[in-house]
């Protein structure tokens, strides 16, 4: 690898796998000499997850909702990682694409002209929900089996949660492909060797992976209207935005920043959404600004440094949109908003 191109590494994985909380963990050990840069894609339309990193001198942390990064924001990611790379010269990149994200339009535009001479795309790493074989809606779905087909590596997450059963089942499924991944890791409490990513060498992915047509079928024209520090909506009126896509249905809301919510009666109320439900949120509570982060039904609450707005995101399978957008709309009534 030429020493003047920057190392991207590219993170993927399907909705809820834990894909954020292994780049935290990653960004804990960093080295304190280099400067990265993190960029994260969502498939919802309002974007959570920029607002779950600290704020630090030596990552820079850049949210893209709204779409996947293979199809409507290729254009939108060009643009935002040569402003990066200009302004903030991060020595290493981290690129976290939605759960529902192709690799191989992002991979397209990394080898492609604008990038060749300027970066060099590391091993691609898969994360995998053991739990998430058992499912086979998820299972079946050809983003999830094209992520870890495209993977050079993979993490096995969630090891505090799924079963021993489970997780022979995830490490027999994962040694079966071919061919064989660089690495395996079981990841514990979301954790993962530093040195996997720093001694990493140039994806094997092939040139002439392609997009599938369902994919493609999403594209659209770019655009880089609306931005992650959007104007807070007023006070009283949330924004409501929801978008389908891939099988899936993505209903967000934002909230004024002086709007607080009863912390346990929020808590109750997410927990009530059906199990399958990917939700996220940032919330102006009583007791602080917290983040809540729900998958497969497990609810973990966190500080946030937030202070933008509250902002909830849900993502579920379609068969159960029609559930979630009722839950969304009783939360506005549901006594958990305080003022």
């Amino acid at each position: 690898m030429s020493a003047t191109r920057v190392p991207v590494h590219i993170i993927t994985g399907f909705l809820g796998s834990g894909k954020t909380t292994l780049i935290h963990s990653l960004i804990e050990q960093k080295p304190v000499d280099e400067k990265w840069a993190i960029l994260v894609n969502e498939f919802g339309q309002i974007g959570i997850d920029q607002a779950m990193f600290e704020q630090r001198d030596d990552v820079v942390v850049k949210g893209l909702p709204g779409g996947c990064l293979c199809c409507q924001l290729a254009f939108v990611l060009q643009a935002a990682l040569v402003n990066l790379l200009a302004r903030n010269k991060p020595d290493r990149v981290i690129i976290e694409p939605s759960g529902l994200g192709h690799p191989a339009g992002l991979l397209d535009l990394l080898r492609g002209e604008a990038f060749q001479d300027v970066v060099a795309v590391h091993d691609i790493i898969a994360t995998l929900d053991p739990r998430r074989l058992d499912e086979s809606r998820v299972r079946e779905h050809e983003t999830f089996q094209d992520q870890l087909a495209m993977a050079d590596a993979i993490a096995i997450t969630m090891g505090e949660q799924a079963s021993t059963e489970q997780h022979d089942h995830a490490q027999q499924f994962v040694t079966e492909l071919w061919p064989p991944r660089k690495w395996v890791h079981r990841s514990e409490h979301g954790t993962m060797p530093l040195s996997l990513l720093l001694n990493s060498t140039q994806t094997r992915a092939q040139q002439d992976t392609a997009v599938p047509d369902t994919h493609r079928q999403m594209i659209t024209t770019p655009t880089l209207e609306g931005a992650f520090f959007d104007a807070a909506p007023p006070q009283g009126q949330p924004q409501h935005k929801t978008a389908s896509a891939l099988g899936y249905t993505s209903t967000g809301l934002r909230w004024h920043p002086s709007e607080r919510f009863d912390l346990d009666r929020l808590a109750a109320h997410l927990g009530e959404f059906p199990s399958s439900a990917r939700v996220k949120g940032v919330f102006h509570t009583e007791q602080g600004w917290k983040q809540l982060n729900r998958a497969d039904g497990t609810l973990s609450l966190g500080n946030s440094a937030w202070r933008q707005d509250s902002r909830l995101e849900v993502i579920t399978p379609d068969n159960d949109a029609d559930t979630h957008t009722n839950l969304l709309t009783e939360l506005q009534s549901s006594g958990a908003l305080l003022s």
